[in-house]
């Protein structure tokens, strides 16, 4: 079946209705620790009555400090450019996983919800879950891709490449490994063994090539390995760290698992002081647990967790766009389609006769005036523009409500799609690095009258960064805190001065501390409402 036939029939629903849905991400304790905190809330609202559920727990996206218009919600409500109201991330998932509970045993289904997975199987072949320890996916990509993700050490005495679906032993886990590691490990596939293999390229369209390795997506916890998790937990206490349900769970799987990793932090976004000894506690728990890998050999993987991969597969000419239908103009209103282009995306929006929308454009929940010009490559969230501007090429733009003493206030951050929201620095010396649309940080500093300072940052003298620097200004209406930003981002492009003196400035970290998701819900459904009446009046006049 067609993931959009599915979603159109809304036929998930009694298939997971016997089961237990599970979304959320606690920020402190990584999505591993949320899982963990996630089994002991289901212990408690269900008693031991929870060991005989199929869960899907679906991770809400955490910070989404790469993707920061789904930081507020989180990535599983992300909407996506298809369907009539638009279709979440959420649907989506339901729909890709519509058949799985019916061939899963009791245990814990673990996704995330910045990545689609679509396969195709022989009629015979079907994917069951039904294997005590841990049991996953696994897809043919090319090496760049396995240096970002997971990729599996297949036991080649089980494998044989051969088949839409394959079950097979896996000998270990690594976790973003180089390319180096991975052909040391024995974890790559030479196309010429595997002549089924269609890897995917970076952004999932750059077809065969001539090696590949297998990476990760989602996974199986038996309900018994669950318990031995639940038992941790609760013997831990409070986790004092952030915990990776992919890195720290899956590399002490195997019968070649070693315990070398976890005192390797280097893809570990924040560390702290009692990673290693939790990561060995785990190793131990977990030391001898089953991995075994379900290989997709007719599969895509495609990750929409960056900028510029939500740009690409929502404007390009990718594949998924046509797998999945995705459309340039999804449930909104634009009476002038031919003042855009077949390669931008405008989703539930209302655009006045006369704006411009540049090619590769992404225009999600937005109200746009006649006098608003975007160029290509970017991204408008969540804003109402109501005056005459030219927000220019490669530009992201996401406005947020919050509430500050009882009062609903607006922020929108603005920086240049690819600025690096996650880079700190440890020092205030060090923040020349800092990059905003091209100019260092203390530049626009300077331009915006504001003092450097350890005062600057909401995270106090750590962590020094774009993401914690107060910068934005908090303004009473949605459209003034868009004009201020854009007004900043053109102090910056003409080196010309903007003060933001009198003005209350908050972080991205900040705007998210105080976000009011009710006032954010309220506009989309206000914008909501007005297309649904447009619709009704356009079907009476016809």
């Amino acid at each position: 079946r067609s993931i959009p036939s599915v979603l159109a029939g809304h036929k998930y629903t009694s298939s997971v209705r016997k089961g237990v849905i599970v979304i959320g991400a606690l920020l402190s304790l990584g999505n591993g620790g949320s899982t963990l905190h996630v089994l002991r809330c289901l212990e408690e609202q269900y008693g031991d009555q929870w060991t005989s559920f199929t869960v899907l727990l679906i991770h809400s996206g955490g910070y989404s400090q790469r993707l920061p218009n789904a930081s507020a919600l989180g990535k599983v409500f992300m909407a996506m450019p298809f369907g009539d109201p638009v279709y979440q991330m959420l649907e989506l998932k339901l729909a890709m996983y519509i058949d799985f509970p019916r061939h899963m045993k009791p245990g814990v289904l673990i996704t995330c919800s910045d990545d689609i997975e679509l396969y195709s199987t022989g009629v015979t072949e079907t994917i069951t879950f039904d294997k005590p320890g841990f049991t996953a996916l696994a897809h043919p990509s090319d090496l760049a891709v396995g240096t970002t993700h997971g990729v599996f050490v297949l036991d080649p005495s089980s494998f044989s490449g051969k088949g839409g679906l394959e079950c097979v032993s896996c000998l270990r886990f690594l976790h973003k490994p180089d390319v180096e590691t991975m052909r040391q490990s024995g974890a790559v596939c030479v196309r010429g063994d595997c002549p089924q293999l269609s890897c995917s390229g970076s952004h999932g369209d750059s077809g065969m090539a001539s090696e590949c390795v297998y990476t990760d997506s989602v996974f199986y916890i038996d309900h018994s390995t669950a318990k031995q998790l639940l038992m941790f937990y609760k013997q831990v206490g409070t986790l004092c760290c952030e915990i990776d349900a992919y890195g720290d769970f899956l590399q002490a799987l195997g019968p070649g698992a070693t315990p070398d990793y976890t005192k390797n932090t280097s893809n570990v976004t924040r560390e702290d002081s009692g990673l290693v000894a939790v990561r060995q506690q785990l190793y131990s728990l977990l030391q001898g647990t089953a991995l075994n890998v379900i290989v997709l050999n007719n599969s895509q993987f495609y990750h929409i967790g960056t900028t510029q991969e939500y740009l690409f597969h929502f404007t390009a000419e990718s594949k998924l766009r046509f797998e999945l239908g995705l459309q340039p103009v999804a449930f909104s209103i634009f009476p002038d389609p031919a003042r855009t282009s077949d390669r931008s995306s405008i989703i539930q929006s209302i655009l006045e006769p006369g704006c411009v929308i540049g090619p590769g454009s992404v225009i999600e929940y937005c109200r746009i005036g006649p006098e608003v010009s975007v160029g290509k490559s970017s991204i408008v969230s969540g804003s109402c523009i109501n005056f005459n501007v030219n927000i220019p090429s490669h530009c992201f733009l996401s406005s947020v409500s919050v509430k500050i003493n009882d009062r609903v206030q607006y922020v929108t951050m603005v920086f240049r799609v690819g600025d690096n929201l996650k880079k700190s620095v440890p020092l205030l010396s060090d923040i020349r690095s800092l990059q905003v649309f091209g100019a260092s940080l203390p530049e626009c500093l300077d331009l915006w009258g504001i003092e450097p300072s350890d005062q600057l940052f909401s995270c106090g003298d750590t962590r020094l960064g774009l993401w914690t620097a107060r910068i934005f200004p908090v303004c009473s209406t949605l459209s003034e805190s868009v004009r201020m930003s854009l007004k900043m981002l053109n102090s910056v492009q003409h080196m010309s001065a903007f003060k933001l003196s009198g003005f209350q400035l908050l972080s991205v970290e900040e705007m998210l501390t105080y976000k009011d998701v009710e006032d954010m819900l309220k506009f989309r459904k206000q914008i909501y409402d007005e297309i649904c009446l447009q619709r009704q009046k356009e079907k009476s006049d016809f």
